[in-house]
């Protein structure tokens, strides 16, 4: 007898459905193995009745769940909800789900501020009112799913690798663990190390790193934390590499931006990076800003609006 999946998005992109279908033949091998029932990448199914004729939102019952995408408004919370309440088995796929993502960033800032960038910015012409007629409400900031629901495995990665979603989906249908890799970015990373405690400061990536051209292996170019560039590999979890291991990141000499979330679940890597700048003697007070070592896990109260200052 097959799994039977629900797979749904939220507040997200579409990048994590890529993903799977990124699998590419394997994902042949998945469909021989489980039943999609509610996947709106795959399959057209609505949520009130295919005729629009049910007053209640309704989600088939699942052994397993697939969400991708943090929270917004009220209809992502609803969703979520019912999916919840549908499947015994909820998977968080990717940093939107996991840690909020790049959405969360705008937790930073009041929403009346948000919607007032969005809707009166300088490309207009005259203020543009916000369309709240027929909408959902909109959420008080965006959220990780496990802040509303219970969450059984998570799946980081902006996008996560489709090694790891088929992997994550076997393990699932052969009711086996899944293991994710529990080390750093770095740990994965086969760049140079040899002058810790050299850089005191470090730059925004606005110059390419020094490497000697397209063809020097990784191995032979220098980290470049100690290039002076911002990377988030230290704090990061590793794994995007997938089954080569290797950063993809890196294999583009683009340091890391953090999209796994924290190397541990609960982690605050914009924490634990100032942390680790300022043990190698880096000068914090150079840093351009801070915001952007919470890029992508801005959830869970992390990134909190900035209070005005009071005029004198």
């Amino acid at each position: 007898m097959s799994v039977t999946v629900v797979q749904e998005w939220l507040n997200a992109c579409s990048g994590c459905e890529i993903s799977i279908v990124d699998m590419g033949e394997r994902l042949l091998d998945v469909l021989g193995l489980v039943e999609f029932v509610h996947s709106p990448v795959l399959m057209d199914h609505k949520y009130f009745g295919q005729l629009g004729d049910k007053t209640h939102l309704e989600i088939p019952e699942a052994t397993v769940a697939i969400v991708s995408g943090g929270l917004r408004n009220e209809e992502h919370l609803e969703v979520l909800e019912e999916v919840r309440k549908k499947c015994a088995v909820l998977v968080a796929l990717g940093t939107c789900a996991t840690h909020g993502g790049i959405p969360a960033l705008a937790n930073r800032h009041p929403m009346a501020d948000v919607l007032k960038r969005y809707y009166e910015t300088e490309t207009t012409d005259a203020p543009l009112r916000y369309p709240d007629d027929g909408l959902p409400p909109l959420l008080d900031r965006c959220y990780a799913l496990d802040e509303k629901v219970k969450v059984d495995v998570y799946l980081p990665g902006c996008p996560p690798h489709p090694d790891q979603v088929f992997a994550a989906l076997v393990a699932l249908v052969q009711g086996t663990p899944l293991t994710l890799p529990a080390k750093s970015v770095c740990d994965h990373c086969p760049t140079v190390r040899e002058g810790k405690g050299e850089v005191k400061k470090l730059r925004r990536f606005l110059q390419s790193p020094q490497y000697k051209g397209p063809d020097e292996p990784l191995d032979k170019m220098r980290c470049l934390l100690e290039q002076g560039i911002l990377c988030m590999g230290p704090v990061t979890r590793g794994g995007c590499g997938g089954d080569q291991n290797t950063p993809r990141c890196m294999t583009a000499r683009v340091p890391c931006r953090g999209c796994y979330g924290p190397v541990k679940h609960t982690g605050d890597q914009r924490v634990e990076m100032l942390n680790a700048l300022a043990s190698n003697g880096i000068d914090l007070s150079a840093l351009p800003e801070f915001a952007s070592m919470l890029r992508f896990s801005g959830a869970h109260g992390l990134l909190k609006t900035i209070p005005k200052r009071q005029e004198a």
